[in-house]
């Protein structure tokens, strides 16, 4: 990673970037939504190219110099055409959000009806969650989970025969099935809905064939590019065979609500990251690394259940996996295990589980995932060992009785989070690890 001229130039900054880099070599990073990019990537990322202005689409430009960022947008597209098996591509859109709000510009009015895995059921903000822009001008019918963690598609026919939405979504962020793409495809036909799928999670696992491809059922496909992808931080709306089948004015549709329905010049240089990035999934390498993502989750669900740990699903389809702490450690206990775990150098995030007992802000589970694990090489035996730091960390936090009141709460994580900081168990976790991940390289460091 040369920093060479941040750090002449910029010594604060060239600090905290050289601290995350630090952090990053001696720890565990196991949120599943995170991932290390290839050199090749970060120095398209960083290249020349972002500092040109390219409002429009190629040779349709409303900007002269755009010759060759032209070449570059068509080549990125192309690739993602032949990797996904869809007919159009957008590579625009600057991250996941804006792709997905893109789709309702392009699809609905405001006020239309919508559908999406509730939030605390592990779907996304973008799908239809109440605080959201999507939730605020669209009518959102949500629906949810069973017991067992997969989704009601009993209630899901129910509410569309209900409330007859124009768009119905799939996918999310804590969902570890795959997913029910030929029943939502019977359900959308049925209320002559559009089917959009986020796959933003799933990308390279359907890539490397570890995970059915919605291409054939869905009219409309979102994706980042910086997940199980691998490349860098951005999205792309993919529209389908079936799609254009459904509409053929989609795919102008969706063009005009990127540009310039929400976003105006588009990022130069990352589109350029994203073609590099779509190259290497193109590759038998790929496929490979993308095979082993599911094998690690497999393996870390096994290892995590061996030791008494309770997952949703009671393990992973994909390459997630999300644990419920109400037994080992009480409702609401999920942020001060993800601080525990954090202080001994593994990354994790909160998350709600299926029947929320406490909130999305002090919520009950952990999401954790094998993407950047496997990237950095790590393997089926590994996770035995990751499995058991795990498990000695949440022990190591052990029971967590939340008070009611705000001002009682505040006070309690701050003592539970000293305790935590002084724990030897999680400090003699953290050498450990630390001993463990700096063996495995990070690219680009």
């Amino acid at each position: 990673m040369n920093l060479k001229h941040i750090k002449r130039q910029d010594k604060t900054i060239y600090k905290w970037i050289d601290l995350e880099a630090k952090r990053q070599k001696e720890g565990l990073e196991m949120i599943p939504s995170e991932n290390y990019t290839s050199p090749a990537v970060m120095e398209a990322t960083g290249s020349i190219l972002t500092n040109k202005y390219s409002e429009g689409y190629p040779k349709k430009r409303y900007y002269g110099g755009n010759q060759f960022v032209d070449e570059i947008e068509i080549e990125a597209q192309q690739r993602a055409k032949e990797l996904f098996g869809v007919e159009h591509v957008n590579v625009q859109p600057y991250s996941g959000s804006p792709a997905n709000l893109a789709v309702y510009l392009a699809t609905l009015n405001p006020g239309d009806t919508v559908m999406g895995l509730n939030l605390t059921d592990g779907g996304h903000l973008t799908h239809g969650w109440k605080v959201s822009a999507t939730g605020i001008f669209y009518h959102s019918v949500p629906y949810h989970v069973k017991e067992t963690g997969r989704v009601d598609l009993d209630e899901v026919w129910k509410l569309a025969k209900e409330n007859k939405p124009k768009l119905i979504w799939m996918g999310g962020t804590a969902y570890p099935f795959e997913l029910e793409f030929e029943d939502f495809a019977q359900i959308a036909d049925d209320s002559e809905a559009y089917l959009a799928c986020d796959i933003a999670h799933i990308a390279g696992l359907i890539v490397a064939g570890v995970h059915k491809s919605p291409v054939p059922f869905c009219h409309v496909v979102t994706t980042t590019t910086h997940k199980t992808l691998r490349g860098p931080r951005g999205g792309m709306i993919m529209v389908t065979k079936r799609g254009l089948r459904m509409d053929p004015e989609l795919a102008t549709k969706i063009d005009r609500a990127v540009f310039p329905g929400l976003g105006g010049g588009p990022h130069n240089h990352q589109t350029a990251a994203v073609a590099v990035a779509l190259k290497e999934a193109a590759s038998l390498k790929f496929k490979k690394y993308g095979q082993q993502i599911a094998k690690n989750a497999k393996a870390l669900a096994r290892e995590l259940i061996k030791e008494g740990l309770e997952l949703v699903g009671r393990g992973t389809e994909n390459h997630l996996l999300l644990m419920d702490l109400t037994k080992s450690n009480g409702s609401g206990s999920g942020i001060l295990v993800q601080d525990g775990l954090g202080l001994a150098g593994i990354t994790v995030n909160k998350n709600t589980i299926p029947s929320e007992p406490s909130s999305p802000y002090f919520p009950s589970g952990i999401r954790l995932g094998t993407p950047a694990l496997t990237t950095r090489g790590m393997k089926e035996s590994d996770m035995r060992k990751v499995a058991k730091w795990i498990y000695r960390v949440i022990n190591a936090v052990g029971k967590v009785e939340l008070p009611e009141i705000k001002e009682q709460k505040a006070q309690y994580l701050t003592q539970k989070r000293e305790e935590l900081a002084a724990s030897k168990e999680i400090s003699q976790v953290k050498l450990e690890v630390k001993r463990f991940a700096t063996k495995f390289p990070v690219p680009g460091l």
